[in-house]
């Protein structure tokens, strides 16, 4: 099964707020960027995937990510996570009504391929599945087969909603690239541990050397 993904980002001067304690205020939208860059080129070089929509309104962030060959979908709704994921999902089936589509965080700068196709090939299984982050209270992927609404649950404590609304919980191992997002210093102390991608390692550089 091929599928197409959609990736939300919100406007990198208000991304990742909780690393205000890690990074200064204008290194943040430099470290949201380079995450979301990472995933997106982790994610297009993935077998099992087609093509990916970036949902987002960042001038800066949409022509990064279209030059690494992401499509960009503008965030009409402009109702938060959940109604421009639904969004994305409903351009995509636009033009491909029997796609499989799958929502993956923008925060997984340590995503390696062969792990996101694992991943993918399990939830092939489901009409609908969800990865949960490393702290099993979130979620960092969620997939809907064809024929399947992808009816997102994202937020606080989704791993819980997500299992509630019937998505199937996928329980591997040896895929802690997919599941390690970055919300805290912690998260992004753990992603460089597992490897992250080329810009993420440039980012962090330069927090090492300006501090937060």
């Amino acid at each position: 099964m091929q599928w197409t993904l959609v990736v939300p980002l919100k406007p990198l001067a208000r991304a990742k707020s909780r690393l205000s304690d890690t990074a200064a205020d204008a290194l943040r939208p430099g470290l949201a960027l380079a995450f979301a860059q990472d995933t997106v080129a982790a994610a297009l070089a993935c077998s099992a995937v087609k093509d990916v929509a970036v949902v987002t309104d960042d001038v800066l962030a949409g022509r990064e990510l279209a030059l690494l060959g992401a499509h960009i979908v503008p965030d009409e709704p402009r109702g938060g996570l959940n109604a421009a994921l639904a969004h994305a999902a409903a351009v995509v089936r636009s033009t491909r009504p029997d796609g499989a589509v799958a929502a993956l965080n923008a925060d997984l700068p340590a995503l390696r391929p062969l792990e996101l196709t694992r991943v993918l090939d399990a939830a092939a299984e489901f009409p609908r599945a969800f990865l949960p982050d490393t702290a099993d209270i979130g979620t960092t992927l969620l997939t809907a087969a064809p024929g399947n609404a992808l009816l997102p649950e994202f937020g606080e404590n989704s791993r819980a909603r997500h299992r509630a609304s019937g998505a199937r919980e996928l329980r591997l191992h040896d895929v802690d690239s997919v599941r390690q997002d970055v919300d805290t210093g912690a998260d992004l102390r753990a992603a460089l541990a597992l490897g992250v991608g080329p810009r993420t390692a440039r980012a962090a550089a330069r927090l090492l050397t300006d501090g937060p």
